[in-house]
């Protein structure tokens, strides 16, 4: 079988398979061909399928070790990929929430210029050191002062060092906050940040469900060559 053409690949890609495991071994014929037969073809359309529902390195791994008869650490394989949709769902809701916490809260009065790290801190109701700790972490941006290099903070920044001290205080981890921060800076309404919020689970959804069929179709590949 002219596995190559059939498949709309270049005969370097199938051999390129062949070496990763993604297709089973191959057999030569006395001048050193390879023979490829129907079960080629079929692994390569099961690892196609496998690729648009888990990507191309994961899929090079599974496939791998079906090929090596180690079922175990494909199943693996294949039970990591979907606790990753699970953690990134459970994360979105976790941003979510903790995005509801900020909207809800009262907001400090800002000061109308931008405003030193003491002041900010006061009104805050943390440490300065602890200002600079969240700085250090990427999580505050303050400017600095003109001459003196002092760190300041506009009204925008003084709000992002408020959100900080409130989710702390409500145990949310730091890359939580992180996302948080992110999404305001980034859509910047309220209702912006819930729309992306929502479109991202949106799109979880789907890659779910593109993840699940192709583990059903792995799931018959395994079957058809126990049989």
């Amino acid at each position: 079988m002219d596995l190559a053409a059939v498949a709309g690949v270049s005969v370097q890609q199938v051999r390129n398979y062949v070496d990763l495991g993604v297709l089973p071994p191959v057999e030569r014929t006395a001048s050193g061909y390879r023979i490829f037969t129907e079960a080629h073809a079929r692994a390569l359309t099961v690892a196609r399928a496998m690729a648009h529902g888990h990507g191309w390195t994961r899929t090079r791994e599974i496939m791998a070790a079906v090929h090596r008869g180690d079922l175990p650490t494909a199943l693996a394989l294949l039970d990591g990929g979907h606790a990753e949709l699970d953690r990134e769902r459970a994360q979105i809701r976790t941003v979510l929430g903790a995005f509801e916490t900020v909207v809800s809260s009262p907001r400090t009065t800002a000061p109308r210029r931008a405003v030193r790290v003491g002041v900010v801190a006061d009104l805050v109701g943390v440490r300065t050191s602890q200002l600079r700790s969240w700085e250090a972490r990427g999580l505050l941006r303050p400017a600095r002062a003109a001459g003196t290099g002092y760190r300041v903070y506009d009204e925008a920044e003084l709000r992002a060092a408020q959100v900080v001290a409130l989710l702390r205080r409500g145990a949310y981890p730091f890359e939580i906050i992180a996302a948080v921060l992110d999404e305001m800076r980034t859509t910047g309404s309220p209702e912006r940040v819930r729309a992306e919020l929502a479109r991202r689970e949106q799109e979880l959804h789907r890659r779910s469900l593109r993840r699940l069929a192709a583990s059903a179709t792995l799931h018959e590949y395994l079957r058809h060559r126990a049989a």
